[in-house]
């Protein structure tokens, strides 16, 4: 019987699930890439904790759902989340702060014309995404990381919920938007040179 944990996310290289993927480049540690179609998530969804991914199964134990806690339970396990209670709570608000902005800019564009839009997400570029990064900004020491020289999971975390943004992916919004906040392109730059983290995305 395998004994190495089982993540599930769609086959796409985005957002809650890469993070998880990369998170264990940066741990080195080994685990089942399972990658869906989106064909079979109608099926899927309703065996899943709360009827989302990713997941990640743990050979003996329940089933764990949500991003944070799976980079958590990551992090934990394989040495690159804080042992000290009160810096891995730091870690971790940061993370859920991360889906703060998330859930902010999917409400920004749901169902929504396109004019309506754009001015949204205009909006969102002027005042929420600075309003965010500065929050963050304001944490972050000498770097590189988050917590120094070491990425740990809310590097990843962090990572992810700017790539989006620094690639243009969002239309309405400059890819300069963080660019005011040195600290924070600092870290994401850092992340994406990192060997285990550049193996991967370009596997």
């Amino acid at each position: 019987m395998t004994t190495r944990p089982k993540l599930t996310y769609f086959d796409m290289p985005v957002s809650r699930g890469e993070e998880c993927r990369l998170a264990f480049a940066i741990a080195g540690a080994d685990f089942e890439d399972n990658r869906i179609p989106r064909e079979a998530w109608a099926a899927l969804k309703p065996t899943t904790p709360f009827g989302a991914l990713p997941t990640l199964e743990v050979p003996g134990y329940p089933v764990i759902a949500q991003s944070c806690a799976i980079l958590a339970y990551i992090g934990r396990r394989y040495g690159v989340h804080p042992t000290d209670l009160v810096e891995a709570a730091r870690h971790e608000a940061v993370m859920a702060h991360v889906e703060d902005l998330r859930a902010t800019v999917a409400w920004a564009g749901r169902n929504a014309d396109e004019a309506t839009k754009q001015r949204t997400r205009e909006h969102l570029a002027a005042t929420t995404l600075p309003a965010w990064a500065g929050s963050v900004e304001a944490q972050i020491g000498d770097g590189p990381f988050y917590a120094g020289e070491r990425p740990m999971v809310v590097d990843v975390k962090l990572y992810m919920g700017m790539r989006s943004f620094r690639r243009g992916v969002m239309d309405h919004i400059p890819t300069t938007v963080f660019d005011a906040f040195p600290k924070l392109i600092r870290l994401y730059d850092a992340v994406e040179a990192w060997a285990p983290v550049k193996a991967w995305i370009s596997r």
